[in-house]
């Protein structure tokens, strides 16, 4: 298991952690071993379930369990996973949120079911090479996103999850056919001028979106009352189809522009203080947001901030918060997915699991 480091260190690498092993012997048999818990390698089963699927079972859970009971395991956990102790942690709303993530994951003890993950595929015209980054989220502590690219959106999904929005879902979205302009340095500081420029994009999408859609109305109702289709130009047409070809273009020439100063605007809270004072550039984008156990989801509007090939960060708007990603380096050996066709496929499959 590929455990993120210690919140909010988004910049240090991941860490290793195994979880079972296997013994091959001779004659095509082979013994199973769970590495979970602070006893020592134990007895467990695997099981191939299907394609590109397994599932792991512990068959003696009682050496997970410590003489303190659940409080010295709970401890133990928060040592391991945090780096802190719970005294450190003042605020209370952030203790309900890490116990909450303690009872949710050490209830399998080992008994999991695994599925694989492609990487994104790459393109020479995506803003920065895809693939999974690190990333803080508040009080939840650091989550692994994986970004990838589909035409003139970028999309952020869980790897990992949390009590709000689990792993699977599209934490971020971003629209690459428009980019931000961001006020200077000192105006940048007030988030009311901020959450101005990006609300009066917020309703710039949303009429471009119902003009599209009466557009694709009409020619429905064109193609269905002429003999044949007629023919349209690619890209679309009218104010909507000239506003993305400036967008898409505007996103060609501003792939490595010259850097411009960024700061956060005032009562906007970052984990990590740490964060790049210099961007390339900004796009309008949505973040999902959600109450405990995934209740009433929103998509709310928000800024994605491209600093360099291997960071990124947003803002969203509604929580007045920041995120801020870094690429993880472990090289995964065979991930690639085996067409475009697999990993969004593999995409869709993993927020169906998730809902």
């Amino acid at each position: 298991m590929y455990l993120p480091p210690h919140d909010p260190h988004v910049d240090d690498p991941m860490r290793f952690k195994p979880l079972f092993r296997i013994h091959l012997m001779e004659r095509k048999c082979a013994t199973v071993e769970c590495m979970y818990g602070h006893k020592g390698p134990h007895n467990g089963h695997i099981q191939i379930v299907k394609k590109d699927e397994f599932s792991t079972k512990c068959n003696q859970t009682d050496h997970h369990r410590m003489s303190g009971g659940r409080q010295e395991e709970f401890r133990t956990w928060l040592r391991e996973e945090w780096g802190r102790t719970l005294e450190d942690i003042f605020h209370e709303h952030m203790q309900e949120l890490i116990l909450m993530k303690f009872i949710y994951t050490s209830q399998y003890d080992n008994c999991l079911t695994y599925r694989r993950i492609y990487l994104p595929p790459s393109s020479p015209d995506d803003l920065i090479k895809p693939g999974l980054f690190k990333g803080t989220y508040g009080s939840h502590g650091l989550e692994i996103v994986m970004l990838s690219f589909h035409g003139k959106k970028a999309k952020g999904t869980k790897i990992t999850g949390d009590p709000n929005i689990p792993a699977g879902q599209q934490t971020v979205e971003i629209d690459l056919a428009h980019p931000l302009q961001l006020p200077d340095i000192e105006n940048l500081r007030d988030f009311s001028e901020l959450s101005r420029i990006v609300l009066e994009v917020q309703e710039q999408v949303r009429r471009e979106e119902q003009e599209e859609e009466q557009r694709q109305e009409e020619e429905d109702g064109s193609q269905q009352a002429a003999s044949q289709p007629s023919a349209q130009p690619q890209g679309g047409e009218g104010a909507m189809g000239e506003e993305t070809a400036v967008g898409a273009e505007g996103v060609a020439q501003d792939k490595t522009p010259a850097s411009q100063p960024f700061v956060l605007p005032m009562g906007v809270i970052s984990r990590n203080e740490d964060y790049p004072r210099t961007c390339r550039i900004c796009f309008y984008g949505t973040g999902l947001i959600a109450g405990h156990g995934f209740t009433s989801p929103e998509r709310t509007p928000g800024v994605f901030v491209l600093f360099d090939n291997d960071r990124f960060g947003f803002i969203w708007l509604e929580l007045k918060s920041f995120s801020l990603y870094s690429r993880i380096k472990v090289s995964f050996q065979n991930a690639e997915a085996p067409s475009r066709e697999a990993f969004d496929e593999m995409l869709k499959n993993i927020q169906l699991l998730a809902t």
